[in-house]
C-alpha cells in the first residue's frame, strides 16, 4: 500500500530536474518600449498580449502540449541594462493562470526607455532562462522590435551566443511606423534584418506587423506556434544574402547629433 501511495505522490506532483520545474516551454516575452514606440502603442502591446494569453487558442495549444504546463516571463527592453521585469517566471497550466499573468501585465502603464539594444534583451534573456526556476523541453526568446539594434554589442554576437546554448530566437519586428518622426530610426525591411540578424535556433521564425490592428491577433498566432513546437517556415521573411547586420548602429551614427534618440 505505501508503495502504490508513493507512486500516486510521484505522478501528481509536476516533474523535476535538479529541483527544477518541467515544462513544455520556458517562453521569455521580450517586449520593446523604446523611446521611438507611442504611449499608445505601449499599451496595444500590453493589452494585446494579455487578451492572447487569455485567448481560446492559447488555452486549448497548452492543453494539446505534451506536459500541459509552460513557464512565461514578461519583460519590456530598450538600450543596453534598460530592462524592467513586469512578470516574473509564472508557471501557466490553466485558464485562472492566464487570467492572473494577464492582470499583471495590465496593472499599470510604464513610460518609454531610451535607445534599441536588442543585443543586450537577448542576453538578458538568455541570462534568465539560465537562472530560472524551470526545465523546458524547448526554451525560447520572443522577442519584439520596431527597429534595428543601435547600442551594445552586435546582435549577431548575442544571437551566436544564444543559439550555442540551445535557445531559440523568434521575432515580431513591429514594421508600423509609416512617415512619422521615428521612421528614420527604423528601415523598410525589418523583417529581413530580423530574418538574417536576430532569429535563430531549431524552428525559428518572424511574425511581421505591418498594422496595430493587427498586432493582437499575430501575438495569439505567435504564441500557439511557439507553445505547440511547431515549425513556421511560412512566416520567415527573404533577406538578400549578405545583409548589412550593423545597419543601426550605421543610422544612430548618422543622425544622433541631429534629432532625439529613440
Amino acid at each position: 500500500m505505501r508503495f502504490v501511495l508513493c507512486l500516486l505522490l510521484i505522478f501528481a506532483t509536476p516533474v523535476r530536474a535538479d529541483d527544477r520545474t518541467e515544462v513544455d516551454v520556458e517562453l521569455f516575452l521580450a517586449v520593446d518600449v523604446s523611446r521611438s514606440m507611442q504611449p499608445f502603442e505601449l499599451e496595444i502591446q500590453r493589452r494585446g498580449y494579455a487578451n492572447a494569453l487569455r485567448s481560446r487558442e492559447v488555452q486549448n495549444a497548452l492543453a494539446r502540449s505534451m506536459l500541459g504546463r509552460i513557464a512565461i516571463t514578461y519583460v519590456e527592453w530598450a538600450g543596453a541594462g534598460n530592462q524592467r521585469v513586469i512578470v516574473p517566471w509564472t508557471l501557466i497550466q490553466n485558464q485562472s493562470d492566464a487570467d492572473n499573468i494577464a492582470a499583471q501585465i495590465t496593472a499599470h502603464f510604464d513610460e518609454g526607455l531610451r535607445r534599441t539594444s536588442i543585443s543586450s534583451a537577448i542576453d538578458f534573456a538568455t541570462t534568465s532562462i539560465e537562472l530560472n526556476d524551470f526545465n523546458g523541453l524547448r526554451r525560447v526568446i520572443d522577442i519584439s522590435g520596431d527597429g534595428p539594434n543601435n547600442m551594445g554589442t552586435p546582435v549577431t554576437e548575442a544571437r551566436d551566443r544564444t543559439v550555442a546554448q540551445g535557445i531559440t530566437i523568434n521575432g515580431l519586428p513591429l514594421m508600423t511606423h509609416g512617415a512619422d518622426a521615428f521612421a528614420r530610426w527604423s528601415i523598410p525591411d525589418l523583417d529581413a534584418y530580423y530574418t538574417s540578424c536576430v532569429i535563430g535556433g531549431p524552428g525559428a521564425f518572424v511574425l511581421p506587423v505591418t498594422d496595430w490592428a493587427e498586432f493582437e491577433d499575430a501575438v495569439r498566432r505567435k504564441l500557439v506556434l511557439e507553445i505547440a513546437g511547431r515549425p513556421a517556415r511560412l512566416y520567415r521573411a527573404q533577406a538578400d544574402a549578405p545583409y548589412d547586420c550593423m545597419i543601426g548602429e550605421r543610422i544612430w551614427e548618422r543622425n544622433r547629433d541631429i534629432f532625439a534618440l529613440p
